[in-house]
């Protein structure tokens, strides 16, 4: 599978979304066999990074629950995960009823990591994102609270989602050129509004992760191809999925792209994992931009 470069890492061009398997918008969680198994056939086409979150479970009672679950599925995987990146998120809450909110103060991060380390049994995490702005604090501020979180050896490289480009700027100022790997945010034909953040992290050295890159679950991911019938056209040309050309397009949009579908049934995984080696052509790519009205 063709790779790429995240920070100090060099993983598969297409990811792993775990978030599905713990929770979606069908409101429909595979059990913890289906669940594994999906992790395992992602492995085994070759991906070689899984995207997580503390957030991402069933309810609010079972934060973690889907940390545990990649966790569970690198261990039991009969292959050498050694090059396995696991990358978690931390900065949203979840408590009883169901009341979301953010906290981005170095007491809950510091208290968020430690449980993504014991949820996912490992020492150190390999990359940990800023899940969402607590507009409540200086993003700056929060940026230092990653770097002390780094400097105490519970993570080994630092990224952000869910952010403008100021805020990729400031995160790059206080952390110092180079120590901002990655900024996830939504990027998806339904969903280009932040191609000038994709932009600006190709020109900067950082990767890009869209997250929801077919439209996300609950029917988003499935209908992209009839939303976008030049996805369709150029699958039914080339005997492949309107999938496999979303995310091959997206991959073509920059070498820092690395796209993190979603999935919670094998056969979703291991048909997107084939999109990192479909090379579309210069024309194919300008007519996927124009259907979503972007120009690279």
């Amino acid at each position: 599978m063709q790779e790429r470069k995240l920070g100090p890492f060099t993983v598969s061009a297409i990811g792993l979304g775990a978030m599905p398997l713990s929770m979606n918008n069908d409101k429909e969680v595979p059990d913890r066999d289906a669940a594994i198994a999906t992790v395992h056939a992602a492995l085994d086409a070759g991906v070689t990074l899984i995207d997580t979150s503390d957030i991402y479970a069933p309810a609010w009672d079972q934060m973690g629950h889907n940390e545990v679950l990649i966790g569970e599925a690198l261990r039991s995987w009969g292959g050498d995960t050694a090059s396995v990146v696991v990358a978690t998120k931390g900065g949203i809450t979840r408590s009883e009823g169901e009341v979301w909110g953010r906290d981005g103060s170095l007491a809950y991060l510091r208290s968020a990591v430690e449980k993504s380390l014991r949820n996912l049994q490992v020492d150190v995490i390999d990359l940990y994102q800023y899940h969402r702005p607590d507009r409540w604090i200086v993003y700056g501020e929060v940026m230092q609270s990653f770097q002390t979180l780094k400097d105490e050896g519970k993570i080994r490289s630092i990224g952000i989602s869910n952010a403008n480009i100021e805020e990729i700027e400031v995160a790059t100022q206080v952390l110092g050129e180079g120590a901002l790997v990655s900024v996830q945010n939504e990027f998806s034909p339904a969903h280009p509004g932040s191609y000038d953040e994709l932009r600006y992290c190709a020109a900067h050295g950082i990767a890009f992760l869209p997250w929801s890159p077919l439209g996300g679950t609950g029917g988003g991911g499935r209908s992209v191809g009839d939303r976008f019938g030049v996805f369709t056209e150029i699958g039914r040309d080339r005997g492949v999925s309107p999938q496999q050309v979303v995310l091959a397009w997206e991959l073509a949009l920059g070498s820092n792209v690395i796209a993190i579908p979603g999935a919670r049934r094998a056969q979703s995984i291991v048909d997107s994992a084939k999109a990192a080696d479909l090379r579309l052509s210069g024309d194919e790519i300008a007519r996927c931009s124009a259907s979503v009205g972007i120009t690279p």
